[in-house]
């Protein structure tokens, strides 16, 4: 019998730019208005451009929550969105991360790039460490993702990566099969090195 977690906010890690591709910006938007439909607080990274704003619009135009929190520098670069829920503005990009793990139920991850990659990741680390235990959801819109995924199954082939890692992320081309997958996510158990005040 599967047991549903509950996701009342998600962070959503995602580009400030919108790509070449138009089903990407309109899936992001699509997953906006999901989560304002379903009652999910939406966290992201506060940009009114690129994916990231379009994903915001979607939650918005729906009458969702929507929470952004950006680093102070980024503020004129990333132009933040001025109709959100609440606007939370960090002194860097290590406590913009914090804060957005500590806002979220679970993580979704889009197209993006450099930053986008490297927001993923550091979660997927702190939870293969067990610092959290948060579904991790990659929503691999047109294939966007492929490549990496098939470079993750390198990494568990050649021994760097144990199968078991490489399951803690959940992917899915559909926002509702992820969705899915993400609230019946069965997380692996702590360490026994793991002490409750690290968590």
């Amino acid at each position: 019998m599967e047991s549903s977690i509950n996701m009342e906010s998600i962070v959503v890690f995602c580009g400030s730019s919108e790509g070449n591709d138009p089903e990407i910006v309109e899936c992001a938007y699509e997953l906006g208005a999901i989560f304002a439909k379903e009652g999910i607080t939406l966290v992201y990274g506060a940009a009114k451009i690129g994916i990231m704003g379009r994903l915001a619009q979607g939650a918005l135009d729906h009458k969702g929550r929507v929470i952004g929190v950006i680093p102070d520098f980024l503020k004129l670069k990333e132009v933040f969105h001025n109709g959100l829920t609440k606007l939370i503005i960090t002194e860097n990009m290590h406590q913009r991360k914090l804060r957005m793990h500590d806002l979220s139920d679970g993580i979704i991850t889009l197209p993006g790039g450099y930053g986008t990659m490297e927001e993923l990741f550091e979660m997927i680390t702190w939870a293969q460490l067990g610092l959290h235990q948060k579904p991790i959801g990659l929503l691999n819109i047109n294939g966007f993702y492929d490549e990496l995924l098939a470079m993750l199954r390198t990494m568990v082939t050649k021994g760097f990566l144990k199968q078991e890692y490489y399951d803690i992320l959940l992917v899915d081309n559909s926002i509702d099969g992820l969705l899915h997958k993400m609230k019946n996510y069965q997380p692996l158990p702590l360490p026994i090195w793991i002490k409750k005040d690290q968590l």
